[in-house]
């Protein structure tokens, strides 16, 4: 993640109305193909309609891969091998946007699958290595363990001999996993999930800070700033870690699966993780960002979001701090196939940005695919300025070549 520092007067100053900047990667064809997937994808009733066949697909094992790599799968992830995917990782680096590679692949439950899954991300970070363009790498906990075995380390259940091996088994991926990172200084994002596997998955990342961040942050906590108890958190573990001295990596986002944690909290009788109001989460979200500027000594941060009020925010904290641009604690980044009007211009103004680029077999990451439309069907006209952007640049274009 370190960049050396430029002087700011050297960039250009920061417009997300930049179109000719966001889209300069896209070609007319390219243009025209996202410019139909998106239109679709503005329609919630279409969304919610291919959804639900998917669904029926995977559960009744059909073959959609034909129907699916060369649309949804082609805009939003990167391919299906990580080589397959370096020709994203490549086409965003020309633009001076790193690549997350995220092997997105869900829903297993076997030990030889979450094996497979520990090569898979010590491959990406023994690239990333080797690539100037691949930053960082990333780590779902889920995929290296069973969800039912992190709800019951979670909710600190007695385990059975058989779950108490599987949790061994989890801490030891994970540790290779982490030292893997460490011993090729390539850091880690771990994600966030959902609220009662969390706990777990906290212990795990805070055990892993403590071991291998003394001197910069290697292994990257996620914090959900839907949920009411995250800020707090934050703060304590900063605490935690000038107190006892290991550095600070954290990604904030908002939140994936607020649906799911408001439905489970109602049926199970207990109440919600989840904050009364989006308003909430904003300023608990942007209250974040203050706090990681405040403590920018000690923490570094990717700021995870497609909100324009929140990215610009954070460039204005950091004028008001007198960090540079591409201050190496400071990261933006946005999903692949989203917010190129953001993530583009960012970097066109030197800011550090990296895109999470999703690969993997089409039919494993269709669940990826699935909750990625619903979270932006569910996010209030995300899809719509999406598309709005597209089209402003193909009328952009058209005009353009008229005057010509």
């Amino acid at each position: 993640m370190d960049k050396p520092q430029s002087e700011n007067n050297e960039f250009p100053p920061l417009s997300f109305r930049d179109f000719s900047t966001a889209f300069a990667h896209l070609s007319d064809s390219e243009l025209r193909f996202s410019f139909w997937i998106f239109r679709m994808m503005n329609n919630q009733t279409l969304t919610r309609f291919f959804t639900a066949l998917a669904e029926l697909a995977l559960k009744w094992n059909l073959p959609i891969r034909w129907a699916v790599k060369p649309t949804v799968f082609r805009v939003f992830c990167g391919g299906e091998t990580i080589f397959e995917s370096l020709k994203a990782v490549e086409k965003l680096g020309v633009n001076q946007i790193g690549a997350i590679l995220d092997y997105s692949v869900e829903g297993q439950d076997k030990e030889i699958e979450f094996g497979k899954t520990e090569t898979e991300i010590v491959r990406i970070i023994l690239l990333a290595k080797e690539n100037s363009n691949i930053p960082v790498s990333c780590i779902k906990v889920s995929g290296i363990a069973k969800n039912s075995l992190l709800e019951k380390l979670s909710s600190n259940k007695e385990l059975n001999d058989s779950e108490r091996r599987e949790a061994g088994n989890l801490h030891l991926r994970f540790e290779r996993i982490c030292q893997a990172a460490y011993d090729n200084q390539v850091p880690i994002y771990v994600d966030a999930e959902e609220s009662w596997i969390q706990d777990a998955i906290d212990r795990l990342v805070e055990s892993m800070m403590v071991r291998y961040n003394k001197e910069r942050a290697i292994i990257f906590q996620t914090i959900q700033m839907f949920r009411h108890d995250r800020l707090e958190y934050y703060k304590q573990l900063i605490e935690r870690g000038r107190r006892e001295d290991f550095k600070i990596g954290m990604k904030i986002v908002r939140g994936a699966y607020l649906d799911k944690e408001n439905s489970r909290a109602k049926e199970m009788g207990y109440p919600t993780p989840i904050n009364p109001t989006k308003q909430v989460t904003d300023d608990h979200y942007n209250t974040a960002l203050e706090l990681s500027i405040e403590n920018i000594d000690w923490v570094e941060i990717c700021a995870g979001t497609h909100n324009e009020e929140s990215s610009m925010l954070l460039t204005e904290l950091m004028a008001q701090k007198g960090l540079q641009n591409n201050h190496p604690h400071i990261y933006f980044s946005q999903l692949y196939g989203m917010s190129d009007y953001m993530s583009f211009n960012l970097a066109a103004s030197g800011y550090n940005v990296s895109k999470y680029l999703p690969y993997g077999p089409v039919k494993a990451t269709l669940p990826y695919l699935m909750r990625r439309a619903k979270e932006n069907s569910a996010i209030a006209g995300q899809m719509g300025k999406e598309f709005s952007m597209i089209v402003n640049e193909r009328r952009r274009r058209r005009h353009e070549s008229f005057e010509v």
